[in-house]
């Protein structure tokens, strides 16, 4: 096999959690791997080999994507999946969140993906390809202090369908995949026990999910096992979204 046959997945905020978790599934099955992250230092600790390579970008600057997709594509000339995986939270309320704090968020978020996406689009053409973007629950459910954070996600979700209706004469595919709570390093840093229990009674499934299972419904959207899915919404929540309210007190 020659290697421009080989598919190119490109992961963006692959530096660590789901994001690197997405990059080592879609190396297993076969793909070279394109992780990119801002992080420079996370970086340093990944693996740079004929499958794998990392690109030090920050995918809200508009300048810096252009040179990211010209360093890509000279290293493989071609792009087959996109995972728009790259975001920020910032937790506050909407009184306390000024401006700047909420530029911040939509310009990684949702300016990021929309940007990412945009760039892609005449080579993922070639290939028929397909762009999977991470949400979360957190736009499909509103809460307290996510007013920047869930809106750019609820964002990202119209963004998908309006992508998925706009690319498919292409037969590109888009999707979306939002996470539920992740027991990833940072989460566990700064969840106190009580939030881990509150989360435990309100998830069905009664436990965190890992990094691996939010991959695996990444890599899913981007398989050929779903060929005829797009523009849909994918929650990896262990059934949060679906309980609504969820009061324990209504369960007993």
């Amino acid at each position: 096999m020659k290697d421009i046959d080989f598919k190119l997945a490109i992961i963006t905020g692959a530096a660590r959690g789901i994001g690197y978790a997405t990059a080592q599934l879609f190396k297993d099955n076969g793909y070279r791997v394109a992780l990119v992250d801002k992080d420079q230092k996370e970086l340093t600790n990944l693996p740079n080999n004929e499958n794998t390579k990392v690109f030090c970008f920050d995918i809200s600057d508009n300048i810096q994507l252009d040179n990211m997709y010209e360093e890509i594509l000279k290293w493989h000339g071609r792009i087959d999946v996109l995972v728009n995986n790259a975001g920020v939270a910032d937790f506050g309320n909407i009184e306390e969140t000024n401006f700047d704090r909420w530029s911040e968020v939509m310009k990684t978020n949702l300016d990021g993906v929309f940007l990412c996406s945009q760039k892609a689009i005449p080579h993922l053409k070639k290939t028929k390809g397909n762009i999977v973007n991470i949400a979360s629950i957190s736009g499909l459910r509103a809460s307290t202090l996510r007013v920047a954070y869930g809106t750019s996600k609820a964002a990202v979700i119209q963004l998908t369908k309006q992508q998925a209706a706009e690319l498919g004469e292409y037969g590109i595919r888009v999707n979306c995949v939002a996470p539920g709570p992740v027991k990833t390093k940072l989460a566990m840093a700064v969840h106190t026990q009580d939030i881990i229990d509150a989360y435990h009674d309100a998830i069905p499934l009664n436990r965190y999910g890992t990094e691996l299972e939010i991959a695996n419904g990444i890599y899913f959207l981007a398989s050929e096992k779903s060929s005829y899915i797009t523009g849909q919404i994918l929650a990896v929540d262990g059934g949060f979204e679906a309980t609504g309210v969820g009061l324990p007190s209504l369960r007993k």
